[in-house]
């Protein structure tokens, strides 16, 4: 195996609405309240006040990076009205994490938007490119000492939540359903219900991130990109013309949008078949994960192969974890998706950092059920529990991938 250079990325992400709490000017906190049958954020874990304890237990295990967010509706809570303070407070963590010798990388939008936002007619709306560009010229304002930026996370997945949205507003869908299925009963909708993304709308997250990404450029040093949602999809026999359309869709649109950029986000949990009618739901499995996704630790070399293949950028893995609550599986499950990116790498594969979703327990947006965390927590009393997890991979983290490559081959 090739040796990673010393700046290579070892840590861990979140996103702001998951774990702040009390995010109540987001449209997806009005979600949560109108939605039945999702379960509300509330106050999340509290990492909003307990950033430098998080960012302190991820760089003592031995980690140099931790990925986290910048919440647009704290920092715009109504249209043109900028919280100095908000801008103050992510530009306190992104000096925590310096000052902890941890390379901070910032998403600038993670799912959520403000609510006035949404209630305009959110990326669709003929204001979006205008309010999106005006957000990011601010929020640049604080991103000194940034070398790593992503513009949006998972337009892919935000293209498929606003194609529900428009269903259910519709009275084409009976219930909301959230990107993340929690649970046995709600198994059989994945992927059988949540559609694939229009390329309308694809069309129009590319766009949006295209309006953007030069602002970045303008105002800081930072490498500017976007993180991708990758399925790692395979044909069942037969359908291999039908996968290149499936897949089109659902990942190369935007896979092809990254093109000009600094870099691409891999997002990668499991894998999936495509037959002629599409999309084939995950099997009943006694290995399927909390979410009822199949295992699948091979899904994150897939995924790099396919992203280096479409782009030839560099690449970051921004999110792969597991939803157990077995930390022992966790750690096999890792220890086999590493596997699989390092032989990608040495295959040719461009790959600058690995940051495991994610380093909290933390809410799934309309779920507490899901734990994907290296670091549990108390939601009484907020009190942080590392789990082993957290040590096996700091130390991956802290030999540069050193003790992993030693471990696979003896």
């Amino acid at each position: 195996m090739n040796h990673l250079p010393a700046s290579f990325l070892w840590g861990a992400s979140t996103a702001p609405h998951q774990i702040e709490g009390n995010n109540i000017n987001s449209d997806w906190w009005a979600r949560e309240a109108m939605m039945p049958g999702m379960e509300p954020s509330g106050d999340a874990v509290d990492s909003y006040h307990r950033y430098r304890e998080d960012m302190e237990l991820l760089a003592h295990a031995g980690f140099n990076a931790y990925r986290f967010g910048i919440e647009w509706a704290r920092i715009e809570p109504r249209p043109g009205q900028i919280s100095r303070a908000e801008l103050a407070h992510y530009r306190r963590m992104i000096d925590t994490a310096l000052e902890l010798g941890l390379e901070p990388v910032i998403t600038l939008q993670h799912f959520t938007t403000p609510a006035w936002f949404a209630a305009e007619g959110g990326w669709l709306s003929d204001r979006a490119i205008d309010r999106f560009q005006s957000f990011v010229t601010t929020a640049t304002q604080i991103l000194g000492g940034v070398n790593w930026v992503a513009t949006m996370n998972e337009p892919n997945m935000q293209a498929m939540t606003i194609m529900i949205q428009e269903a259910y507003q519709s009275g084409h869908l009976a219930e909301w359903q959230s990107p993340t299925v929690d649970g046995e009963a709600q198994r059989e909708r994945i992927a059988a219900n949540l559609p694939v993304p229009e390329p309308r709308i694809g069309h129009r997250m590319v766009e949006l991130h295209h309006a953007v990404r030069d602002i970045v450029r303008e105002h800081t040093d930072a490498k500017v990109g976007w993180t991708i949602a990758n399925p790692a999809l395979t044909p069942t026999p037969g359908n291999e013309d039908k996968l290149v359309e499936v897949r089109y869709a659902q990942e190369d649109l935007y896979l092809q949008g990254s093109r000009g950029d600094d870099w691409v986000g891999v997002q990668s949990y499991s894998s999936q078949q495509v037959d002629q009618n599409g999309i084939v739901p995950h099997p009943e499995h006694p290995d399927n994960t909390q979410t009822g996704a199949a295992y699948r630790p091979d899904a994150l070399e897939m995924a790099v192969r396919h992203t280096w293949e479409v782009t030839k950028l560099p690449i970051l893995v921004t999110e792969n974890g597991i939803p157990t609550g077995d930390d022992d599986r966790r750690i096999a499950y890792t220890t086999e998706a590493l596997r699989g990116m390092m032989a990608a790498i040495d295959d040719g594969a461009d790959v600058r950092g690995y940051l495991h979703w994610s380093l909290l327990d933390n809410y799934e947006w309309g779920h507490w059920h899901p734990t994907f965390g290296l670091i549990a927590v108390d939601r009484e009393t907020f009190e942080r529990k590392p789990k082993p997890s957290l040590t096996w991979l700091g130390d991956i983290a802290h030999t540069n991938g050193a003790s992993l490559t030693e471990a696979l081959t003896s």
